[in-house]
Protein backbone atom coordinates (compact mmCIF):
# COMPACT_ATOMS: atom_id res chain seq x y z
CA UNK A 1 0.00 0.00 0.00
CA UNK A 2 1.38 3.37 -0.98
CA UNK A 3 1.65 5.93 1.79
CA UNK A 4 3.82 8.61 0.20
CA UNK A 5 2.31 12.09 0.16
CA UNK A 6 3.69 15.25 -1.40
CA UNK A 7 3.33 18.50 0.55
CA UNK A 8 4.57 22.05 -0.04
CA UNK A 9 7.29 23.51 2.17
CA UNK A 10 6.20 26.00 4.77
CA UNK A 11 7.60 27.62 7.87
CA UNK A 12 7.23 26.15 11.34
CA UNK A 13 4.40 27.22 13.62
CA UNK A 14 4.22 25.94 17.18
CA UNK A 15 0.84 24.87 18.46
CA UNK A 16 -0.78 27.03 21.11
CA UNK A 17 -1.10 25.51 24.58
CA UNK A 18 -4.32 23.72 25.36
CA UNK A 19 -5.56 21.48 28.14
CA UNK A 20 -5.35 17.81 27.21
CA UNK A 21 -7.70 15.56 29.13
CA UNK A 22 -7.80 11.83 29.67
CA UNK A 23 -10.78 10.89 31.78
CA UNK A 24 -12.06 7.66 33.18
CA UNK A 25 -15.34 6.46 31.73
CA UNK A 26 -17.91 4.00 32.96
CA UNK A 27 -18.97 0.71 31.47
CA UNK A 28 -22.34 -0.97 31.05
CA UNK A 29 -23.78 -4.49 31.23
CA UNK A 30 -23.06 -5.13 27.57
CA UNK A 31 -19.67 -3.51 27.11
CA UNK A 32 -17.73 -3.19 30.31
CA UNK A 33 -14.96 -0.77 31.07
CA UNK A 34 -12.42 -3.06 32.66
CA UNK A 35 -10.42 -0.74 34.84
CA UNK A 36 -7.14 -2.62 34.89
CA UNK A 37 -4.55 0.07 35.52
CA UNK A 38 -0.89 -0.30 36.24
CA UNK A 39 0.79 1.63 39.02
CA UNK A 40 1.19 4.65 36.74
CA UNK A 41 -2.52 4.66 35.95
CA UNK A 42 -1.82 4.69 32.23
CA UNK A 43 -3.74 1.72 30.81
CA UNK A 44 -7.46 1.58 30.08
CA UNK A 45 -8.91 -1.68 28.71
CA UNK A 46 -12.14 -2.78 27.07
CA UNK A 47 -12.75 -6.52 26.91
CA UNK A 48 -15.27 -8.27 24.71
CA UNK A 49 -16.59 -11.53 26.20
CA UNK A 50 -19.64 -13.69 25.88
CA UNK A 51 -21.68 -14.66 28.89
CA UNK A 52 -20.21 -17.56 30.83
CA UNK A 53 -18.61 -18.67 34.06
CA UNK A 54 -15.43 -17.18 35.41
CA UNK A 55 -13.89 -13.87 36.34
CA UNK A 56 -14.30 -10.76 34.14
CA UNK A 57 -16.64 -12.45 31.68
CA UNK A 58 -19.15 -9.97 30.37
CA UNK A 59 -22.03 -10.09 27.93
CA UNK A 60 -22.27 -9.45 24.23
CA UNK A 61 -25.54 -11.06 23.12
CA UNK A 62 -26.03 -11.08 19.38
CA UNK A 63 -27.61 -13.13 16.65
CA UNK A 64 -25.92 -10.75 14.24
CA UNK A 65 -23.87 -12.88 11.91
CA UNK A 66 -24.38 -10.93 8.72
CA UNK A 67 -20.73 -11.01 7.75
CA UNK A 68 -20.06 -9.15 4.54
CA UNK A 69 -17.57 -11.40 2.77
CA UNK A 70 -16.87 -8.87 0.04
CA UNK A 71 -13.42 -7.37 0.25
CA UNK A 72 -11.98 -4.30 -1.40
CA UNK A 73 -8.31 -4.90 -2.23
CA UNK A 74 -6.44 -1.72 -1.23
CA UNK A 75 -2.91 -3.11 -1.48
CA UNK A 76 -2.03 -1.04 -4.55
CA UNK A 77 -4.17 1.96 -3.67
CA UNK A 78 -3.13 5.13 -1.88
CA UNK A 79 -6.07 5.45 0.49
CA UNK A 80 -4.69 8.74 1.79
CA UNK A 81 -5.36 10.60 -1.46
CA UNK A 82 -8.98 11.45 -2.07
CA UNK A 83 -11.74 13.81 -1.04
CA UNK A 84 -14.51 14.20 1.51
CA UNK A 85 -17.96 13.47 0.10
CA UNK A 86 -21.33 14.22 1.69
CA UNK A 87 -23.00 11.01 2.86
CA UNK A 88 -26.09 11.21 5.04
CA UNK A 89 -26.92 7.55 4.42
CA UNK A 90 -23.98 5.61 5.86
CA UNK A 91 -22.67 8.37 8.15
CA UNK A 92 -22.25 8.66 11.04
CA UNK A 93 -21.11 5.16 11.99
CA UNK A 94 -22.63 5.63 15.46
CA UNK A 95 -24.24 8.38 17.50
CA UNK A 96 -23.36 9.95 20.82
CA UNK A 97 -26.51 8.38 22.25
CA UNK A 98 -25.51 4.90 21.11
CA UNK A 99 -22.06 5.23 22.70
CA UNK A 100 -22.35 6.25 26.35
CA UNK A 101 -18.60 5.80 26.84
CA UNK A 102 -17.61 9.04 25.09
CA UNK A 103 -15.83 11.49 27.36
CA UNK A 104 -17.31 14.98 27.59
CA UNK A 105 -14.31 16.46 25.84
CA UNK A 106 -15.36 15.12 22.42
CA UNK A 107 -19.17 14.80 22.77
CA UNK A 108 -19.91 18.03 20.89
CA UNK A 109 -23.66 17.51 20.44
CA UNK A 110 -24.10 16.77 24.13
CA UNK A 111 -22.11 19.93 24.86
CA UNK A 112 -24.43 22.11 22.81
CA UNK A 113 -23.02 22.26 19.28
CA UNK A 114 -26.04 23.40 17.20
CA UNK A 115 -25.06 21.71 13.91
CA UNK A 116 -24.11 18.12 13.15
CA UNK A 117 -22.95 18.53 9.55
CA UNK A 118 -19.44 17.40 10.49
CA UNK A 119 -20.78 13.89 11.11
CA UNK A 120 -21.91 13.28 7.53
CA UNK A 121 -18.70 13.50 5.54
CA UNK A 122 -17.10 10.28 4.30
CA UNK A 123 -13.53 9.95 3.06
CA UNK A 124 -13.43 8.67 -0.51
CA UNK A 125 -10.01 7.59 -1.86
CA UNK A 126 -9.41 8.45 -5.50
CA UNK A 127 -8.67 4.98 -6.82
CA UNK A 128 -10.51 2.54 -4.53
CA UNK A 129 -13.11 2.23 -1.80
CA UNK A 130 -12.41 1.68 1.85
CA UNK A 131 -14.00 -1.59 2.99
CA UNK A 132 -17.25 -1.17 4.87
CA UNK A 133 -16.56 -1.39 8.60
CA UNK A 134 -17.81 -4.67 10.03
CA UNK A 135 -17.63 -4.94 13.83
CA UNK A 136 -17.92 -8.73 14.05
CA UNK A 137 -15.33 -9.23 11.34
CA UNK A 138 -12.92 -7.03 13.28
CA UNK A 139 -13.66 -8.95 16.48
CA UNK A 140 -12.84 -12.17 14.64
CA UNK A 141 -9.56 -10.65 13.47
CA UNK A 142 -8.87 -9.62 17.07
CA UNK A 143 -9.96 -12.89 18.67
CA UNK A 144 -7.62 -13.69 21.57
CA UNK A 145 -5.57 -10.61 20.70
CA UNK A 146 -4.80 -7.20 22.20
CA UNK A 147 -5.07 -3.96 20.26
CA UNK A 148 -3.41 -1.05 22.06
CA UNK A 149 -3.48 2.65 21.16
CA UNK A 150 -0.49 4.56 22.57
CA UNK A 151 -0.12 8.31 22.70
CA UNK A 152 -1.87 11.45 23.95
CA UNK A 153 -5.47 12.68 24.02
CA UNK A 154 -5.63 12.65 20.21
CA UNK A 155 -4.85 8.96 20.32
CA UNK A 156 -7.33 8.60 23.17
CA UNK A 157 -9.97 9.91 20.75
CA UNK A 158 -9.05 7.22 18.24
CA UNK A 159 -9.38 4.63 21.01
CA UNK A 160 -12.79 6.06 22.00
CA UNK A 161 -13.83 6.00 18.36
CA UNK A 162 -12.85 2.36 17.94
CA UNK A 163 -14.78 1.33 21.07
CA UNK A 164 -17.86 3.21 19.83
CA UNK A 165 -17.59 1.73 16.34
CA UNK A 166 -17.40 -1.77 17.77
CA UNK A 167 -20.12 -1.59 20.41
CA UNK A 168 -22.55 0.49 18.35
CA UNK A 169 -22.42 -1.94 15.43
CA UNK A 170 -23.42 -4.87 17.62
CA UNK A 171 -27.23 -5.14 17.71
CA UNK A 172 -28.78 -5.04 21.15
CA UNK A 173 -31.32 -7.40 22.67
CA UNK A 174 -30.72 -10.46 20.49
CA UNK A 175 -31.48 -13.84 22.06
CA UNK A 176 -28.85 -16.16 20.67
CA UNK A 177 -25.21 -16.26 21.73
CA UNK A 178 -22.23 -16.61 19.45
CA UNK A 179 -18.48 -17.06 19.64
CA UNK A 180 -16.32 -15.80 22.45
CA UNK A 181 -13.98 -13.21 20.98
CA UNK A 182 -11.81 -12.31 23.97
CA UNK A 183 -10.64 -9.20 22.10
CA UNK A 184 -9.03 -6.50 24.21
CA UNK A 185 -8.94 -2.86 23.09
CA UNK A 186 -6.64 -0.67 25.20
CA UNK A 187 -5.37 2.86 25.49
CA UNK A 188 -1.99 3.70 27.04
CA UNK A 189 -1.12 7.27 27.94
CA UNK A 190 2.37 8.20 26.71
CA UNK A 191 2.21 11.69 25.13
CA UNK A 192 5.92 11.73 24.22
CA UNK A 193 6.23 7.92 23.70
CA UNK A 194 9.40 8.11 25.80
CA UNK A 195 9.20 8.88 29.53
CA UNK A 196 8.42 12.36 30.83
CA UNK A 197 7.03 14.18 33.84
CA UNK A 198 3.60 14.18 32.14
CA UNK A 199 3.06 10.42 32.15
CA UNK A 200 0.16 10.21 34.59
CA UNK A 201 -2.96 9.63 32.51
CA UNK A 202 -5.22 12.06 34.38
CA UNK A 203 -2.81 14.28 36.33
CA UNK A 204 -0.36 15.35 33.65
CA UNK A 205 -0.62 19.15 33.69
CA UNK A 206 2.77 20.45 34.78
CA UNK A 207 4.30 23.92 34.81
CA UNK A 208 7.45 22.84 33.01
CA UNK A 209 7.51 19.77 30.80
CA UNK A 210 10.54 17.50 30.98
CA UNK A 211 11.20 14.63 28.57
CA UNK A 212 13.66 11.79 29.15
CA UNK A 213 14.80 11.23 25.58
CA UNK A 214 16.62 7.93 26.16
CA UNK A 215 14.21 6.39 28.70
CA UNK A 216 11.29 4.22 27.62
CA UNK A 217 11.31 1.12 29.85
CA UNK A 218 8.59 2.32 32.24
CA UNK A 219 6.26 2.53 29.25
CA UNK A 220 7.49 -0.29 27.07
CA UNK A 221 7.10 -2.93 29.78
CA UNK A 222 3.36 -2.44 29.29
CA UNK A 223 3.63 -2.93 25.53
CA UNK A 224 5.46 -6.26 25.69
CA UNK A 225 3.61 -9.01 23.86
CA UNK A 226 0.74 -6.81 22.63
CA UNK A 227 -0.44 -8.14 19.26
CA UNK A 228 -1.24 -4.82 17.57
CA UNK A 229 0.36 -1.54 18.66
CA UNK A 230 -0.82 1.80 17.28
CA UNK A 231 1.46 4.73 18.19
CA UNK A 232 0.98 8.50 17.90
CA UNK A 233 2.90 11.47 19.32
CA UNK A 234 2.84 15.07 18.17
CA UNK A 235 0.73 17.71 19.94
CA UNK A 236 2.60 17.62 23.25
CA UNK A 237 5.88 18.29 21.48
CA UNK A 238 4.51 21.44 19.85
CA UNK A 239 3.86 23.50 22.99
CA UNK A 240 6.98 25.59 22.34
CA UNK A 241 9.86 25.38 19.82
CA UNK A 242 12.23 24.53 22.70
CA UNK A 243 11.74 21.70 25.20
CA UNK A 244 13.52 20.71 28.42
CA UNK A 245 14.93 17.21 28.24
CA UNK A 246 17.58 14.82 29.51
CA UNK A 247 19.71 12.31 27.67
CA UNK A 248 21.79 10.05 29.88
CA UNK A 249 22.26 11.81 33.20
CA UNK A 250 18.79 12.63 34.61
CA UNK A 251 20.26 15.58 36.50
CA UNK A 252 21.64 17.13 33.33
CA UNK A 253 18.61 19.02 32.04
CA UNK A 254 19.12 20.91 28.80
CA UNK A 255 17.00 22.86 26.35
CA UNK A 256 16.60 21.11 23.02
CA UNK A 257 15.10 22.22 19.76
CA UNK A 258 11.82 20.31 19.54
CA UNK A 259 12.61 18.61 16.24
CA UNK A 260 16.03 17.50 17.53
CA UNK A 261 14.47 16.12 20.71
CA UNK A 262 11.69 14.42 18.75
CA UNK A 263 14.21 12.67 16.53
CA UNK A 264 16.20 11.45 19.55
CA UNK A 265 13.04 10.20 21.28
CA UNK A 266 11.85 8.39 18.18
CA UNK A 267 15.23 6.70 17.86
CA UNK A 268 14.86 5.41 21.43
CA UNK A 269 11.44 4.06 20.41
CA UNK A 270 12.94 2.51 17.27
CA UNK A 271 15.67 0.79 19.28
CA UNK A 272 13.03 -0.71 21.55
CA UNK A 273 11.02 -1.95 18.59
CA UNK A 274 13.99 -3.69 17.01
CA UNK A 275 14.93 -5.39 20.28
CA UNK A 276 11.43 -6.35 21.40
CA UNK A 277 8.97 -6.79 18.51
CA UNK A 278 8.39 -10.15 16.85
CA UNK A 279 7.29 -9.28 13.32
CA UNK A 280 5.86 -12.77 12.87
CA UNK A 281 3.28 -12.35 15.63
CA UNK A 282 3.01 -8.60 16.24
CA UNK A 283 1.96 -5.64 14.11
CA UNK A 284 3.03 -2.03 14.64
CA UNK A 285 1.40 1.09 13.21
CA UNK A 286 2.32 4.74 13.54
CA UNK A 287 -0.32 7.42 13.00
CA UNK A 288 0.99 10.55 11.34
CA UNK A 289 0.38 13.86 13.08
CA UNK A 290 -3.13 15.19 13.61
CA UNK A 291 -3.35 18.72 12.11
CA UNK A 292 -4.68 21.83 13.81
CA UNK A 293 -6.75 24.73 12.46
CA UNK A 294 -5.77 27.66 14.64
CA UNK A 295 -5.71 30.43 12.04
CA UNK A 296 -8.68 30.91 9.70
CA UNK A 297 -6.56 33.21 7.51
CA UNK A 298 -5.02 30.03 6.06
CA UNK A 299 -8.24 29.05 4.25
CA UNK A 300 -10.02 32.42 4.38
CA UNK A 301 -7.45 35.16 3.66
CA UNK A 302 -8.07 38.33 5.62
CA UNK A 303 -10.00 36.67 8.44
CA UNK A 304 -8.72 36.68 12.02
CA UNK A 305 -10.53 33.73 13.57
CA UNK A 306 -9.90 30.02 13.92
CA UNK A 307 -11.93 26.85 13.35
CA UNK A 308 -14.95 28.07 15.30
CA UNK A 309 -18.25 28.05 13.41
CA UNK A 310 -16.82 26.28 10.35
CA UNK A 311 -19.48 24.14 8.70
CA UNK A 312 -17.79 22.13 5.94
CA UNK A 313 -14.38 20.76 4.89
CA UNK A 314 -11.84 22.52 2.76
CA UNK A 315 -12.25 21.40 -0.85
CA UNK A 316 -9.26 21.36 -3.14
CA UNK A 317 -5.50 21.53 -2.46
CA UNK A 318 -4.62 22.66 1.05
CA UNK A 319 -1.84 22.19 3.56
CA UNK A 320 -2.09 24.16 6.79
CA UNK A 321 0.56 25.69 9.01
CA UNK A 322 -0.58 23.59 11.99
CA UNK A 323 1.40 20.71 10.52
CA UNK A 324 5.15 20.44 11.05
CA UNK A 325 6.70 18.91 7.93
CA UNK A 326 10.05 18.40 9.65
CA UNK A 327 8.37 16.17 12.24
CA UNK A 328 6.64 14.28 9.41
CA UNK A 329 9.99 13.72 7.73
CA UNK A 330 11.59 12.48 10.97
CA UNK A 331 8.83 9.90 11.43
CA UNK A 332 9.03 8.66 7.86
CA UNK A 333 12.83 8.39 7.87
CA UNK A 334 12.88 6.63 11.25
CA UNK A 335 10.35 4.05 10.05
CA UNK A 336 12.17 3.55 6.74
CA UNK A 337 15.41 2.79 8.60
CA UNK A 338 13.84 0.18 10.86
CA UNK A 339 14.78 -3.49 10.47
CA UNK A 340 11.23 -4.55 11.29
CA UNK A 341 7.95 -3.71 9.59
CA UNK A 342 6.07 -0.65 10.86
CA UNK A 343 3.12 0.67 8.86
CA UNK A 344 2.91 4.45 8.60
CA UNK A 345 -0.72 5.61 8.38
CA UNK A 346 -0.50 9.07 6.86
CA UNK A 347 -3.81 10.59 7.95
CA UNK A 348 -2.48 14.17 8.08
CA UNK A 349 -3.58 15.50 4.69
CA UNK A 350 -7.08 14.04 4.77
CA UNK A 351 -7.56 15.42 8.29
CA UNK A 352 -6.16 18.80 7.28
CA UNK A 353 -9.21 19.37 5.08
CA UNK A 354 -11.50 19.10 8.13
CA UNK A 355 -11.49 22.59 9.61
CA UNK A 356 -15.17 21.99 10.45
CA UNK A 357 -14.79 18.99 12.73
CA UNK A 358 -13.00 20.25 15.86
CA UNK A 359 -14.59 20.50 19.29
CA UNK A 360 -14.16 24.32 19.36
CA UNK A 361 -16.18 25.73 22.32
CA UNK A 362 -18.28 22.59 22.74
CA UNK A 363 -15.79 20.84 24.96
CA UNK A 364 -14.17 20.95 28.36
CA UNK A 365 -10.98 22.44 29.72
CA UNK A 366 -9.22 21.12 32.82
CA UNK A 367 -12.09 18.70 33.39
CA UNK A 368 -14.87 21.29 33.22
CA UNK A 369 -17.13 22.39 30.38
CA UNK A 370 -16.45 25.88 29.11
CA UNK A 371 -18.31 28.62 30.93
CA UNK A 372 -20.77 30.95 29.21
CA UNK A 373 -18.13 33.66 29.23
CA UNK A 374 -15.51 31.38 27.70
CA UNK A 375 -17.90 30.22 24.98
CA UNK A 376 -18.51 33.85 24.11
CA UNK A 377 -14.80 34.23 23.37
CA UNK A 378 -14.02 31.53 20.75
CA UNK A 379 -10.94 33.36 19.53
CA UNK A 380 -9.20 32.54 22.81
CA UNK A 381 -11.06 29.45 23.99
CA UNK A 382 -12.03 27.41 20.90
CA UNK A 383 -10.23 24.05 20.78
CA UNK A 384 -9.02 23.59 17.22
CA UNK A 385 -6.84 20.60 18.07
CA UNK A 386 -9.22 17.88 19.27
CA UNK A 387 -12.00 16.35 17.16
CA UNK A 388 -15.69 15.84 17.79
CA UNK A 389 -16.96 12.27 17.87
CA UNK A 390 -18.47 10.85 15.77
CA UNK A 391 -16.02 12.44 13.39
CA UNK A 392 -12.60 12.39 11.80
CA UNK A 393 -10.99 9.74 14.08
CA UNK A 394 -13.62 7.27 12.81
CA UNK A 395 -12.02 7.57 9.37
CA UNK A 396 -8.60 6.90 10.88
CA UNK A 397 -10.02 3.68 12.29
CA UNK A 398 -11.62 2.76 8.98
CA UNK A 399 -8.17 3.00 7.41
CA UNK A 400 -6.63 0.99 10.25
CA UNK A 401 -9.41 -1.58 9.80
CA UNK A 402 -8.63 -1.75 6.06
CA UNK A 403 -4.99 -2.58 6.85
CA UNK A 404 -5.92 -5.20 9.45
CA UNK A 405 -8.35 -6.74 6.97
CA UNK A 406 -5.70 -6.74 4.25
CA UNK A 407 -3.26 -8.62 6.48
CA UNK A 408 -5.99 -10.99 7.63
CA UNK A 409 -6.83 -12.02 4.08
CA UNK A 410 -3.19 -12.21 3.08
Amino acid sequence: MTTTQQSPNRKYHSILPIALASLLILGTARLVFDNLKNSRESIFRWRFWLEGNGFHRYIIKSSYDNDDNSYEDIEDCNVFEGKWVWDNVSRPLYSEESCPFLVKQVACQRNGRPDNFYQFWRWQPNDCNLPRFNALKLLRILRNKRLMFIGDSIQRSQFDSMVCMLQSALPQGQKSLHKEYNATIEFYWAPFIVESNSDHSTNHTVLKRLVKLDRIANHSKNWEGVDILVFESYVWWMYKPIINATYGNLNDIKEYNVTTAYKMALQTWANWLESSINSQTQRVYFMSLSPTHLWSSEWNPGSEGNCFNEKEPIHGPYWGMGTNLEIMKIVQETIQDLKIDVTFLNITQLSDFRKDAHTTIYTERKGKLLTKEQKADPKNFADCIHWCLPGVPDTWNEILYAHLLQEFYN
